[in-house]
């Protein structure tokens, strides 16, 4: 029972409800949040946003973490010169939020660290404050990037910092 609800859950959920949850201004404000945040710390930040899942996916049973990984290798956050990547990913259908470092960020910093951070943005979205739990997210993951990775020279902007809505 538990499956069919969650693919009903993943089928009636229009693609606009993204973007009704993250309209254009706070689109800004998150891209704004990533700038200021990567003068903070050597590290690339993505930010992506997905309503819900394909019929496909659901079918194979494919967890919010195992479509944040798809992601991951979809927008080639692994493939920074300094493999200093991180994703942030947002599923909106299972209210579950993924963030996901590459192994230059992975070695110091720990998943369950990262796993924490993931948990108070969950509730946040569960309480239909998807702004400000972007933003603290955004915020906290600064904060822990700037305590392992003090900003250094003049890195390139590798990733983009508009979140993306997928």
């Amino acid at each position: 029972m538990e499956r069919a609800a969650r693919i009903l859950r993943h089928l009636l959920l229009p693609q606009w409800c993204a973007s009704r949850a993250f309209p254009p201004s706070v689109l800004r404000r998150i891209e704004q949040a990533i700038a200021a945040s990567e003068k903070r710390h050597a590290a690339e930040l993505c930010f992506a946003i997905e309503g819900g899942l394909a019929l496909p996916a659901l079918l194979r049973g494919q967890t919010a973490r195992q479509r944040a990984l798809e992601v991951f290798s979809l927008l080639r956050v692994w493939d920074t010169a300094c493999n200093n990547g991180v994703l942030i990913y947002v599923q909106l259908a299972d209210r579950q939020v993924e963030i996901l470092a590459d192994r230059g960020i992975a070695a110091r910093v720990g998943q369950d660290e990262w796993d924490a951070l993931c948990r108070r943005f969950e509730q946040g979205c569960r309480q239909r404050r998807f702004v400000e739990g972007a933003l603290d997210a955004i915020e906290e993951a600064t904060a822990l990037l700037a305590r392992h990775f003090p900003p250094g020279g003049e890195g390139a902007d590798e990733l983009p910092n508009r979140p993306l809505l997928l």
